[in-house]
């Protein structure tokens, strides 16, 4: 027996169970279709003049040249890429890359970010195997694995997240992995939890910003199930160290940024980064103002004396930048607190 539609209380009179005829639409642009089709209608936004402190030297060194071959041989996507980085140069030239798996196209628009937005293409099964191969033959001692966001995935990519670092521990297990994972944001509690019991050294999760910015800045994500993430983390494996990233220069108030580094301290996250935020193009989110590097020391010092245990904050930090260091120094950290217990 067919299904009466329910009586719609914007259609009084509407009782048809059907959606009535389809329509067929045909793509006729032609041609690649943009990067951010989300942005286009929106009004161009200035795009101010960079400091000299955020001045960095184009890349084309001969080890960032073979970073660059081993990625493309292996058919990967990295987000230092995708992403615009501007420490891209001198980080290939270590041969140090972030891996962005599950696809170059995110299921989010959000307007700092220049990773394309649409409908993402069905996983690749290959990947991880390709990711740890990769890896294995850049000899990493620290290897960056991060993602899009995959809204469309029952699971949000959980799974496939877990099988990238299991494939890493077995083709390279003598080097310790970060992952900077999306939010699981309207998923199962076991999307996250896969991804936590594959034990990463580092749990990485984004606050991105401070809550008031987050409709305009981060409009998919939720500041709350952001900070809820990181806690599950030490809730489910105290061990795992965590790790969470904040941009500034959007139009934040300093007091913002401090309430942010106490939220992120009461979900026990261990280790802070700050850096200033730059501008994909005109249609993305405006630079309010470039914060001086004495601001980023600043902050710096107010985070350690609120008691994280690893702080980078500086223009040119990114979540990644340094990351094999950071680890080392966040460790050390760790066994210095434990031992003055």
């Amino acid at each position: 027996m067919r299904r009466r539609a329910a009586q719609s209380r914007l259609d009084p009179k509407g009782q048809k169970a059907d959606l009535g005829l389809m329509a067929t639409v045909i793509d006729t642009l032609g041609g690649p279709r943009p990067r951010h089709p989300e942005k286009q209608s929106r009004p161009d936004t200035p795009i101010l003049r960079k400091p000299e402190w955020l001045r960095v030297r184009a890349p084309g060194s001969p080890g960032y040249n073979a970073t660059r071959s081993i990625v493309k041989e292996h058919g990967l996507t990295t987000v230092c890429e995708e992403a615009a980085c501007p420490n891209i140069g001198e980080c290939w030239s270590q041969s140090h890359a972030t891996m962005m798996i599950m696809g170059e196209i995110c299921t989010r628009a959000c307007a700092f970010c220049n990773v394309s937005t649409g409908k993402p293409l069905p996983l690749d099964p290959t990947e991880p195997a390709r990711v740890a191969d990769a890896v294995r033959k850049m000899g990493l001692k620290h290897v960056v694995i991060t993602s899009v966001d995959r809204d469309d995935l029952a699971d949000g990519g959980g799974a496939h997240f877990a099988a990238v670092v299991h494939a890493i521990r077995a083709a390279a297990p003598g080097t310790t992995i970060e992952i900077l994972t999306p939010d699981f944001l309207r998923k199962a509690p076991s999307a996250a939890e896969i991804v936590i019991d594959s034990k990463p050294d580092v749990f990485n999760h984004n606050l991105e910003t401070v809550p008031r910015l987050y409709l305009s800045i981060r409009p998919g994500a939720r500041y709350y199930h952001s900070l809820r993430l990181l806690e599950r983390v030490k809730e489910r494996d105290p061990n795992q160290f965590t790790k969470s990233g904040l941009m500034v220069g959007l139009g934040e108030a300093k007091e913002e940024v401090m309430q942010v580094m106490d939220d992120m301290r009461s979900a026990g996250v261990d280790f802070l980064t700050i850096g200033q935020y730059l501008q994909p193009t005109r249609k993305h989110a405006a630079i309010d103002r470039f914060v001086t590097p004495d601001e980023f020391k600043a902050y710096e010092e107010i985070a350690r004396a609120k008691g994280f245990l690893m702080v980078s904050a500086s223009p040119l930090t990114r979540s990644s930048h340094h990351a094999g260091e950071d680890f080392a120094r966040l460790k050390a950290a760790r066994i210095a607190k434990d031992a003055a217990a």
